[in-house]
């Protein structure tokens, strides 16, 4: 074994340290902003997703479509799950990386 592998093994330190800020790139503010604008175009794209799945679901079930109800159901079905991941996807990136920090 190397004297580096083996002193990072002994020590349990990190070698390269990484510690993530947001102030040390230049653009990160306007970087923030657009993501969260994206976020919110996507929760829009979710709630309508929703509307109309939900008014295809109705329609197709009082005429007896099958395949519009169908469709509706899982219009219905793909925006709730969409909005459930876009409201998560903050808790679980930062719960990741905070496992990951433990190794």
């Amino acid at each position: 074994m190397t004297p580096l592998i083996h002193r990072w093994l002994l020590a349990g330190t990190p070698i390269v340290p990484f510690n993530p800020n947001s102030g040390a790139v230049p653009g990160s503010g306007p970087l923030e902003t657009l993501t969260n604008g994206i976020g919110w175009w996507a929760l829009v794209a979710s709630l309508v997703g929703l509307v109309l799945g939900a008014a295809a679901w109705a329609l197709g079930s009082h005429t007896n479509n099958y395949q519009y109800s169908s469709a509706g159901r899982r219009a219905v079905v793909v925006s709730a799950m969409a909005a459930l991941v876009i409201g998560a996807a903050p808790v679980v990136i930062n719960f990741l990386f905070s496992q990951g920090r433990l190794f």
